[in-house]
């Protein structure tokens, strides 16, 4: 954490009142935070003093934060909040992009909109008056080049949305599709005027005839595809994976109806462990479900061990539910702590196993972005497309990965650079 500024200790009166709002500022920007905390945290506060903004900090922290993702968003409302002489211009630079040409002049970080957000609820945010050259108010600008609301909902990352934002694209996720291609069997079946010539009906019909008169025509049968989704649960990757589970209970809601086309949709997460939540999935209510797979993955914004959770699926998983050529998603960014041996060696088998392995790594959305990571590396060669998915125009593009019809796709590209 930066540095803090010493803090001007608040009237004994007012102790508990600041710290009541304190946590419901928590609360609006999204960390769980009950009755209970708030009590713990005015008796940890007696009991600690807050003699040094420091050591105040940290007590709220113990008591508030139960989540290692929730601490970006801590620290940003506590900044604000607890007497920052220039927090209402943090937040309202957070909440009002600077006009400089068409684009914002800095990107708030990850929890900034939300601790913003939070704090200046009921506020009024007008965008202050900037004199023209003859000392007047008035400003025009010229729209016709910039982004509309939904367009800009598309191209947001994750991460970078506020509390409002995801709910938009959380209702943007329900609605799209990902349909399935039917996979081409080796097994023929009867077609008039076919491609083939099916030989063993053939003679079969020539012997009950006693001649050779017609050629049975045939073509290959065509079958539906299973979908198996692996999702990275931990820490870095709990934002994009929350969006990612969205997409899959759309994706396995359309399933249940016969309108994807999917035989059937597995989700499995993981962080330090693998845990099945196919079952949970399969929920009408999509917080309902996420919940349940939240009480389940016990790992859930934990640590990663992506070796040891693929080499599970492989042992226990792979021969029940990548039968028959199926899909498959691994959404995770790759920063691996184990060997990068044994990470080779899982995904070599899983992609042996998989009809299509699509490497979905929010990382890939960084212009400068290349495989240094040793766990990077070791996956690499043995996915059959490599895409982001940190918005929502990264996931609706997904179909045409697993269609493999996007054309060389940013695998190739990486190869190359660790040639």
């Amino acid at each position: 954490m930066s540095e803090l500024a010493p803090l001007d200790i608040p009237e004994d009166g007012k102790l508990v009142h600041n710290i009541t709002h304190f946590a419901r500022a928590l609360r609006a920007a999204g960390l769980s935070v009950g009755p209970g905390a708030v009590l713990d945290a005015v008796r940890a506060v007696r009991a600690a003093g807050f003699s040094e903004k420091t050591d105040f900090f940290w007590v709220l922290h113990a008591c508030f934060v139960t989540k290692r993702a929730d601490t970006a968003v801590f620290s940003q409302v506590f900044r604000l909040y607890w007497r920052d002489p220039r927090y209402l211009e943090h937040m309202m630079a957070y909440m009002i992009p600077a006009v400089r040409g068409v684009a914002e002049e800095r990107v708030a970080t990850s929890g900034e909109k939300r601790a913003a957000e939070a704090l200046l609820d009921g506020v009024e945010r007008d965008v202050p008056d900037v004199p023209d050259e003859d000392g007047g108010t008035e400003l025009e600008l010229d729209a016709t080049l910039t982004m509309s609301a939904e367009e800009r909902l598309r191209t947001l990352d994750f991460e970078q949305m506020s509390i409002a934002e995801m709910a938009a694209a959380k209702r943007v996720i329900a609605q799209m599709a990902l349909p399935a291609r039917p996979v081409l069997t080796r097994r023929l079946q009867a077609a008039k005027g076919g491609p083939r010539v099916d030989a063993r009906r053939t003679l079969q019909k020539a012997a009950r005839a006693g001649d050779l008169r017609d050629l049975v025509r045939a073509e290959r049968r065509t079958r539906w595809p299973a979908l198996v989704a692996l999702c990275d649960i931990s820490g870095s990757m709990s934002q994009y994976s929350r969006a990612v589970l969205h997409y899959l209970h759309a994706v396995i809601g359309a399933s249940h109806r016969g309108a994807s086309g999917w035989t059937r949709v597995h989700a499995f997460t993981f962080g330090t462990r693998l845990t099945n939540v196919t079952r949970h999935m399969g929920a009408r209510d999509v917080d309902a479900a996420l919940k349940a797979c939240g009480a389940e993955a016990q790992d859930w914004q934990g640590g990663t061990r992506i070796a040891e959770c693929l080499d599970t699926f492989n042992r226990d998983w792979s021969r029940r539910v990548l039968g028959q050529g199926a899909v498959v998603l691994l959404i995770t960014d790759g920063l691996e702590r184990g060997e990068p041996a044994a990470l080779e060696a899982a995904m070599e088998r899983l992609h042996l196993r998989s009809r299509r392995l699509v490497w979905i790594n929010p990382l890939l959305r960084f212009d400068g972005f290349a495989p240094k990571a040793a766990g990077v590396r070791a996956m690499l060669p043995h996915v059959d497309c490599f895409r982001t998915g940190h918005n929502l125009a990264a996931l609706d593009g997904l179909a045409a990965a697993l269609d493999g019809a996007s054309g060389p796709g940013e695998r190739d590209r990486f190869l190359r650079v660790m040639a």
